[in-house]
């Protein structure tokens, strides 16, 4: 398990839908930055991305079990 991973379980359900709208803010501004050429950060657009789907399993998981 990576550390992204790890320290994304260790959060509340708050903290993760915090988090899922901080990554989307962060992913949405790169993207921007790219489109008007100013930035070539591709990389860090994919690891975005990633997170983004980490957290979203996360939530979806403690969903499931009944956790809020």
């Amino acid at each position: 398990m990576s550390k992204a991973s790890e320290k994304f379980r260790q959060m509340g359900a708050d903290e993760l839908r915090a988090q899922d709208q901080d990554l989307h803010d962060r992913l949405f501004r790169l993207k921007f930055q790219m489109a008007m050429g100013q930035s070539e950060s591709v990389k860090t657009i994919r690891q975005l991305r990633r997170d983004v789907a980490r957290v979203k399993t996360l939530l979806r998981e403690r969903a499931l079990k009944g956790e809020s």
